[in-house]
């Protein structure tokens, strides 16, 4: 059983979406599984057969969010010594050598990755790239695009993307 890093925010969310799923969401699907269940016939039952499978989804997903808790090796990167080294949990500022777009980044564990919130993957391509890496470091990336080359500009180690 591999330790699974997350963020002490990371951490909370699975939290908090384990409280939802048992104390709200659960309840909610038994009570709709009773309801179509009154409705007769269970073989042609489409709500019923609908809550089955949202009720299947529901408690796969509060299995793996205990298994991914137990596991949890929580980094919290406030508490580590500013090195400007790229490491899990930094914000990094990236440069694109190509468009000089700058584009910040924080580097999290798999349930907290959110490309459209700039939390990516540590295990994503640009991820592995730049764990390890140190500000004014380029590094290359392949893309779908093709490759693409970045600066890192800045390394932080704070709680969200934009302090300081």
């Amino acid at each position: 059983m591999d330790k699974e890093p997350v963020t002490v925010n990371g951490l909370e969310k699975l939290k908090k979406e384990l409280d939802h799923l048992k104390n709200v969401k659960r309840p909610n699907i038994i009570t709709a599984i009773a309801e179509a269940r009154s409705h007769g016939d269970l073989k042609e039952n489409a709500e019923y057969h609908a809550a089955k499978e949202q009720q299947s989804f529901i408690e796969g997903r509060i299995a793996e969010i205990i298994d991914t808790i137990a596991r949890a090796n929580v980094i919290d990167v406030t508490k580590i010594e500013c090195s400007e080294k790229v490491i899990f949990g930094s914000t990094v500022e990236l440069l694109d050598i190509e468009t000089s777009k700058t584009k910040i980044y924080r580097i999290v564990g798999r349930d907290e990755a959110n490309i459209e919130e700039n939390l990516i993957y540590f295990r994503s391509p640009l991820g592995r790239e730049l764990i390890g890496k140190n500000k004014n470091d380029t590094i290359r990336v392949k893309t779908p695009s093709g490759d693409k080359a970045f600066e890192i500009k800045e390394v932080r180690y704070s709680l969200n993307l934009t302090s300081k």
